[in-house]
């Protein structure tokens, strides 16, 4: 058995990878957060300098630094075809987690997105690849929606907003299909990491520069100097370095385990939002995480068990 994916990229360095990712992006709900509370920057114009910056410092390593091929090169049209189905997939999952990070709460909005998505993942997974969810992963999806009722009808003094949850929903069903587009890639083989996670920014900023430019694309603030520090954060650690790790990690490590390690973003970035921005948990939104929480762990279980009857890639 060995312990190289199709990828090429050792599982273990994956697993890393996959850690490094997951505590990054735990970091930019609340950057996001914080801009908003520096400027009247909205949600698309944040997407899009995020992205946009992300390219830019991508670019800059990829000419500063001598490739080394790592996978076989591929089709011109095939790498197009990558970069655009992840380009829009990132479009719509960004933007829409910062939105909902704005109508909901950074806590909540994270938790949702996340706590969804593997659910979505396992979903998606068994209706386009034949994989069966099984008792486990049946329970585990009626305990997400349970967990997302609770959350949606968290009570008075709650911040959960209806609209945040959808926009997070919403963030989620893009997150699972560029989730799921990933893994298929990486079992095709031929994937280059750097090359999608390039290109993709770059159809991401293409596609939100219209909507940013109706929406404002540069902001007012009476702090431009700490603006400026926040926006170059969100572009450099959970985006630029966050994704390309993503990629290559997704890539090489089964889905079910990438949805654990990608548990650490909603953990952190709900301990960010007690911590550092004074966000309050109520009773209904607590029970309401841990259910989500709870049910994605389960399904991971349920996962890895139907896994390990499946042979690893040579």
């Amino acid at each position: 058995m060995s312990n190289t994916s199709v990828s090429g990229l050792p599982i273990g360095r994956g697993l890393i990878y996959l850690i490094i990712a997951g505590a990054a992006w735990g970091t930019a709900g609340a950057a996001a957060s914080l801009v908003y509370r520096t400027s009247d920057m909205g949600p698309i114009a944040l997407s899009f300098w995020r992205c946009a910056v992300g390219f830019v410092l991508l670019l800059a390593v990829r000419l500063l630094r001598p490739r080394t091929r790592t996978v076989p090169s591929e089709p011109l049209g095939r790498k197009a075809l990558r970069a655009a189905a992840t380009g829009l997939g990132l479009a719509v999952f960004q933007t829409a987690y910062f939105a909902a990070v704005d109508a909901t709460g950074l806590a909540v909005g994270t938790v949702v997105t996340l706590g969804a998505g593997p659910v979505f993942i396992a979903l998606g997974a068994r209706l386009t690849l034949g994989e069966r969810l099984g008792r486990g992963g049946v329970a585990a999806v009626a305990g997400a929606l349970t967990g997302l009722a609770v959350l949606a009808l968290g009570g008075e003094g709650a911040t959960v907003r209806p609209w945040g949850v959808l926009l997070a929903l919403v963030s989620a069903a893009a997150y699972s299909l560029m989730t799921l587009l990933t893994r298929k890639w990486g079992r095709d083989g031929g994937a280059d990491a750097a090359d999608t996670s390039l290109w993709s920014f770059a159809v991401t900023s293409l596609c939100l520069l219209p909507f940013a430019l109706a929406e404002g694309l540069l902001p007012h603030t009476v702090d431009p100097l700490r603006l400026g520090w926040l926006v170059a954060y969100i572009a450099a650690v959970p985006t630029a370095l966050a994704y390309a790790l993503y990629f290559a990690g997704a890539a090489a490590v089964r889905s079910a385990t990438v949805s654990v390690i990608m548990l650490l973003e909603p953990v952190g970035a709900a301990v960010l939002a007690v911590a550092l921005l004074g966000e309050h948990l109520t009773a209904p939104t607590l029970a309401g995480t841990l259910l989500m929480l709870g049910s994605v762990a389960g399904l991971a279980v349920a996962e890895t068990r139907g896994a390990r009857r499946e042979p690893l890639p040579a």
